[in-house]
């Protein structure tokens, strides 16, 4: 008795060494009757030791013998265990690896015989020894049984290292052929009449095609059917359907012994909207007439693989030249890239860092560049054709497409991730891609990997390792060598042609690829540190100019600012170190010209562009632009120079806000684009409108300095009226003002309306002084009188005039005054003033409502431009910005007096009172706010793409891309964006005649 403890402690500590983590469980499993023969055995625990989970792999062993029918069964597995290594090896390994074939031994507890031989056809086994295994097959219940069997021996072999993991993957889809095969046989028995009417190929795409397939997941196919000599094409198509229908059943259906896998033909032409079967005729006309460019993507990896065999090549032979033109498709790389994030926009967020597959850096990330770039250059490169990942990878680095350390890295994180999602799936035969939490898990599969320090931590360092290099050389792979090409780098590998290198570019979406290689090896050539840091830095940018509308202007503005800021040493320090500035800049580069045109004159405002503590993108407060303004009016030798300074400002936080509208709308990679398009509106409208009240304020200071010193004798204040009151200037809006103006005390009238009116004239010419910058045009026609009257009148003035004189349309427009720059007391006391004409305490009567439906539909018949698409017309068109703010502006001219939340001048937060209020329903408020928005955001789109002010969509392609891009379509959608507009204006014209012209008392 005293002698058990001791021989139990030595016992437990041999079992910790070796693995296990539940050492008492083991002790008991040892001393169980089965395995009696072997307690004693040390082999036996070193066998068990090398597994990947000890505790798993000594209970299914314990299980297995359990399992055997008779003690002469149980005594033949201990002897084999014993005597034959290889056995013990393979049959433990599986056991530590995979409770799935763990349980398939428990029912049929004689297919451990299937991992003693060890011959060389055991080894290295192909589509016939599979056929060869599942030959006893007649149904599908034992053809799963089959099934499991021969992945047994699969399986046996990987989880020894006897097959590396690209031979692994091709055996498995070895064995899927061979039971795609054996399921068509089946089907083919059971309704002979059909087989001799068709000639059926099955054709495996995806994983399978490409000889690369995952333990568990869905077999991609196509089939392809023709008529046998002497039947009706439609019939033969019939029976071949319903063979094709059977075969999917039977590998897909779940019996007692589970199923194999599911069969997916949802890439065949228009998925599974589309016949299951088709002709090689009707394929090919789908693939010349309407296929994507995905599907010529997927066609990269076809393969026949079961039943017609020679129908199944001919197939193969007639799509090939079809998919090596599909680079020549407008919009290829595009339609590629954009796909690839589609995927990862749909992973969801709980698992984004969980996906071994389709996540940043994941098996994706390899087979999209490797497909992309198989592709473009495949056309004249046959050797590129082939359909394995790992296979086209080394062909593209043998010809010098992909650089050759490059592509060992992502051959090595390829082999990996792949590793890695073989022994995940193993464990339970389930069709996952997601990294397990349990730590049990991650520590069978660290030490399935040959992690065995510290399983769990050194799995997770090694991922995330791989993971970082996929991710890295996934933008590199395709600008890369580009600019190895063009910077003739002694890189000791081979170098793209300069035809390959145009090829690559035009690919790319690049209109003009000359120009662009030369814009690269001005860049990229030299060995200054400016070029090293630069040839860093382009890959990455390529990809995002790429990513634009206008990849050549991306290229060119870079090359323009860097040659201004080159030799500036935070420059390319800001570039390299700061996470958001590269990205930043390559988006505002190539987004249009108002940006880049800003930056040229400022090219240090590339400083606004990075995350840390130099300024970033927030627009600044109106109280701190008026203070640095003010600042630099004072420093400034005169007027003219003072304002030219104020410019200065308003030039860079232009900039500023141009640029944060402009990432907001592309979006990051770390922050997707802006959810809330209003939110972006309101951004640049107010920013915009904030900074134009800083010049001016800066400008008025100006010539008050520059004539009276700090004496002008009289108080002056300018409202801003319009989008400028409303706080919703766009980049090219003109800003609406009136001018007011009360005599100090003791000045005489005249001498004060003398200085008025000065102030007023020089403001405008100093305004006007011809400069590059976008012009500040400022506009006083709404004033008493409009153009007829003063432009600047004391307040007692324009209470006289407003008391005797003023139209219904000067009360609609007064609902827009603001107070912008000036006296802050004046402009109180003259808002003061018009408050009782804009929110008049009876509301509207009903003949200055007809009055203003008169006015709107007038200026919708005469001041539309000629020749204009009016539906398109974003500021006069139906549904267009007009309608809605007229819309608002009769509900807060009717109400404002009772609702004080109607008493605003910004259009959405009118908007959004009148539906607190009751006087608009949710959805009609709803269906305005989205046109104006919309409509906003298209004005402010013309003029960042054009540079230009315009309140319709440019006809120029490229620039037309250009906004589409901005407001958030992709290549090849430009029809979406302008059927969307089209929409969204035509509901809330809807709304409008309903509320506008509808009935008089609403």
């Amino acid at each position: 008795m005293t002698a058990a403890p001791g021989r139990r402690s030595s016992t437990f500590t041999r079992l910790l060494r070796h693995g296990f983590t539940d050492a008492s469980a083991a002790e008991r499993l040892l001393d169980s009757p089965e395995l009696a023969p072997l307690r004693d055995d040390p082999v036996l625990l070193e066998a068990l030791g090398a597994t990947a989970d000890p505790d798993l792999a000594l209970l299914g062993l314990v299980r297995l013998l359990e399992a055997q029918q008779s003690p002469g069964a149980r005594r033949e597995l201990l002897d084999t265990l014993i005597a034959a290594k290889p056995l013990r090896d393979r049959l433990l390994g599986v056991l530590g690896a995979s409770t799935a074939l763990a349980d398939h031994l428990t029912r049929h507890p004689d297919d451990w015989q299937a991992l003693v031989m060890y011959e060389a056809y055991d080894l290295h086994p192909g589509v016939q020894e599979f056929e060869d295994g599942l030959a006893e097959a007649t149904d599908p219940v034992s053809l799963r049984v089959a099934y499991r069997r021969c992945l047994l021996s699969i399986a046996a072999r990987d989880v020894c290292g006897t097959t590396g993991l690209a031979e692994s993957a091709a055996e498995l889809a070895d064995l899927a052929t061979a039971t795609l095969r054996a399921a068509l046989a089946l089907a083919e028995a059971a309704a002979p009449e059909d087989a001799e009417q068709c000639r059926l190929a099955v054709v495996a795409m995806g994983k399978c095609g490409g000889h690369e397939l995952n333990y568990v997941s869905d077999v991609d196919v196509i089939f392809v059917g023709e008529a046998t000599e002497g039947t009706d094409e439609t019939k033969a198509v019939r029976a071949a359907t319903r063979l094709a229908s059977h075969m999917m059943r039977i590998c897909s259906e779940t019996t007692v012994e589970g199923s194999i896998w599911p069969v997916d033909a949802n890439l065949r032409p228009e998925g599974r909207n589309g016949p299951l079967v088709r002709t090689l005729s009707s394929h090919l006309a789908y693939y010349q007439r309407w296929a994507k460019t995905w599907e010529f993507q997927a066609l990269l990896k076809a393969r026949p693989v079961a039943g017609d065999l020679d129908l199944g090549e001919e197939y193969v032979a007639a799509v090939q030249p079809l998919v090596w033109k599909a680079a020549e498709r407008e919009n290829f790389v595009p339609d590629v890239q954009k796909m690839r994030r589609r995927v990862v926009e749909n992973i969801p967020v709980a698992e984004v860092d969980r996906q071994l597959k389709l996540g940043p850096g994941g098996l994706r990330d390899v087979e999209f560049a490797v497909q992309l770039l198989q592709l473009v250059h495949g056309r004249a490169d046959t050797s590129l054709r082939s359909g394995t990942t790992l296979d086209a990878l080394g062909a593209l680095a043998a010809g010098g497409y992909v650089g050759r350390s490059d592509a060992a890295q992502l051959d090595d994180a390829y082999r990996f991730l792949r590793s890695m999602e073989h022994r995940i799936q193993l464990f339970r035969l389930r069709r996952t891609h997601l990294v397990p939490e349990d730590e049990a898990d991650l520590r069978r599969i660290g030490r399935s990997l040959g992690l065995r320090t510290d399983p769990v931590a050194d799995l997770h360092r090694e991922w995330r390792r791989h993971a970082g290099v996929v991710r890295r050389l996934h933008e590199k792979l395709f600008y890369r060598p580009l600019l190895d090409a063009v910077a003739q780098l002694a890189t000791g590998e081979a170098r793209l042609s300069t035809e390959a290198a145009r090829e690559r570019m035009v690919a790319l979406g690049y209109a003009d690829p000359a120009s662009a290689l030369r814009h690269l090896e001005a860049l990229a050539s030299g060995v200054t540190r400016k070029a090293a840091i630069q040839r860093t830095l382009l890959p990455v940018l390529l990809g995002w100019f790429a990513d634009s509308a206008d990849p050549d202007a991306g290229l060119l503005n870079f090359r323009k600012v860097s040659d201004a800021l080159g030799k500036t040493p935070w420059y390319l320090r800001l570039l390299r170190d700061e996470g958001a500035a590269a990205q930043n800049l390559a988006r505002v580069l190539s987004a249009g010209r108002l940006a880049p045109d800003l930056l040229m004159r400022a090219p240090e405002a590339v400083a606004l562009l990075g995350d840390g503590d130099g300024g970033g993108l927030d627009p600044r407060p109106r109280a701190h632009l008026e203070q640095e303004t003010y600042a630099a009016v004072k420093r400034a030798d005169g007027a003219a120079q003072a304002v030219t300074a104020a410019r200065g400002v308003r030039r860079r936080e232009l900039f500023r806000t141009a640029a944060a509208d402009i990432v907001g709308s592309y979006g990051t990679e770390e922050q997707p684009a802006e959810a809330d398009q209003g939110a972006l509106v309101d951004m640049v409208g107010g920013a915009v409108s904030d900074l134009t009240a800083a010049t001016l304020a800066g400008t008025l200071r100006a010539v008050v300095r520059d004539g009276w010193g700090d004496d002008l004798p009289t108080r002056f204040a300018v409202i801003g009226m319009g989008r400028f009151g409303g706080h919703e200037l766009g980049y090219g809006s003109d800003a609406d003002v009136l001018f007011v103006h009360e005599p100090c005390d003791g000045v005489d009238e005249r001498e004060a309306s003398q200085a008025a009116n000065k102030v007023v004239s020089e403001m405008s010419r100093l305004l006007q002084i011809p400069s590059a910058d976008p012009p500040l045009l400022i506009d006083a026609d709404l004033r008493p009188e409009g153009k007829s009257g003063p432009l600047v009148r004391t307040l007692t003035s324009y209470a006289a005039y407003y008391r005797r004189w003023a139209l219904t349309w000067e009360s609609h427009a007064l609902l827009r005054a603001e107070p912008v720059a000036g006296d802050a007391d004046l402009g109180r006391r003259f808002i003061e003033l018009i408050d009782p004409l804009r929110y008049p305490a009876d509301g509207l009567a009903d003949e200055a409502v007809r009055e203003i439906r008169r006015l709107k539909a007038r200026m919708e018949s005469e001041r539309l431009p000629r020749g204009a698409d009016p539906k398109l017309h974003a500021k006069l068109g139906p549904g267009g910005l007009s309608d809605v703010e007229w819309t608002v502006q009769l509900m807060q001219l009717r109400h404002g007096s009772a609702v004080p939340g109607l008493r605003t001048t910004r259009t959405r937060e009118a908007l959004a009172a009148a539906r607190a209020a009751g006087l608009i329903t949710e959805e009609d408020a709803a269906t305005l706010d989205e046109a104006w928005v919309l409509a906003t955001r298209v004005r402010n789109a013309v003029m960042l793409v054009r540079g230009r002010a315009g309140d319709t969509f440019p006809s120029d392609p490229r620039e037309l891309a250009a906004v589409g891009r901005y407001l958030g379509y992709g290549p090849g959608h430009v029809g979406d964006m302008l059927d969307a507009y089209r929409r969204t204006a035509r509901r809330a014209r809807g709304v409008m005649e309903e509320l506008f012209y509808g009935a008089a008392e609403r």
